[in-house]
């Protein structure tokens, strides 16, 4: 067995592993460290601005926990939108591939080998492809894979496209036509995402400045006025009242997020 087969049977195996799971999870190694890191700075800071004691430290790990459920949820967002991107060129080379006399499942095979050249053999779409492939090759239907492809991205776009491929595929329809109308819903709905990124990125980059202003002003009153708030700190009354602060600050952060995220 080649290594590129050995490779095609072990992504396989893990996509059946995964089979009974609602979605995979699209976060690699990395953005976990860097999610994991960004929490840590951000309870840090928390800790010397609202409380001025390392103590509060362990009293800041439901902020912690809330940061990296936030924004892991965010870079899966980003990675589904990236995966509807190459999934829909993978479609267009299988649509490709089939006006040139290729059965749909050779050009779902030939359409791993575009993929490879045009994104790299190990990225997200490259691996779903080795899956569907493996899977024809054991004897599996089209449909069911191209299903549990979408279950595991976790994407509707991908889902809808699977359950219009199997009508389409058992009752004998034109699954070239319905290949290029489904692309192209998915292109209108891409390029729609895009338009509404680039009118509210300005808001966003809003958000982030306001996001951190509190801050800068607590640090230039402490630097121009040593001790303004050491009244704060240290006891009961001023931790409360910090405490609060920190809560609507937090709240106020996730709905200025919520107001830019605006899905399609």
């Amino acid at each position: 067995m080649t290594a590129n087969s050995k490779r095609q049977e072990s992504w396989f195996k893990l996509a059946f592993w995964k089979r009974g799971k609602k979605s995979n999870d699209l976060l690699n190694k990395k953005d976990r460290i860097k999610c994991m890191l960004e929490g840590i700075v951000i309870i840090v800071l928390f800790s010397w601005f609202f409380y001025r004691s390392a103590l509060a430290l362990p009293f800041l790990l439901p902020v912690y926990l809330l940061y990296q459920s936030e924004r892991q949820k965010i870079l899966r967002k980003k990675r589904q939108k990236e995966a509807v991107i190459q999934f829909k060129d993978a479609i267009l080379s299988v649509s490709a591939n089939q006006k040139a006399g290729y059965s749909i499942e050779n050009a779902f095979q030939q359409a791993l080998g575009d993929m490879e050249l045009l994104y790299g053999k190990e990225s997200m779409i490259c691996r779903e492809l080795y899956i569907v492939v493996a899977g024809l090759k054991n004897n599996m239907s089209i449909e069911s894979l191209l299903h549990d492809f979408g279950r595991r991205v976790g994407t509707e776009d991908i889902i809808e496209f699977a359950q219009v491929f199997a009508v389409a595929k058992r009752s004998g329809g034109n699954l070239t036509e319905i290949i290029e109308r489904s692309v192209s819903v998915i292109e209108d709905k891409v390029e729609t995402e895009k338009e509404i990124e680039v009118v509210i990125s300005a808001r966003q980059m809003e958000q982030r400045i306001m996001n951190i202003v509190p801050f800068g002003i607590l640090l230039y009153i402490s630097a121009a006025s040593e001790g303004f708030f050491d009244v704060l700190y240290r006891n009961a009354a001023g931790v409360v009242l910090m405490s609060i602060c920190m809560v609507v600050y937090i709240g106020a952060v996730f709905l200025s997020g919520k107001i830019v995220d605006i899905e399609v």
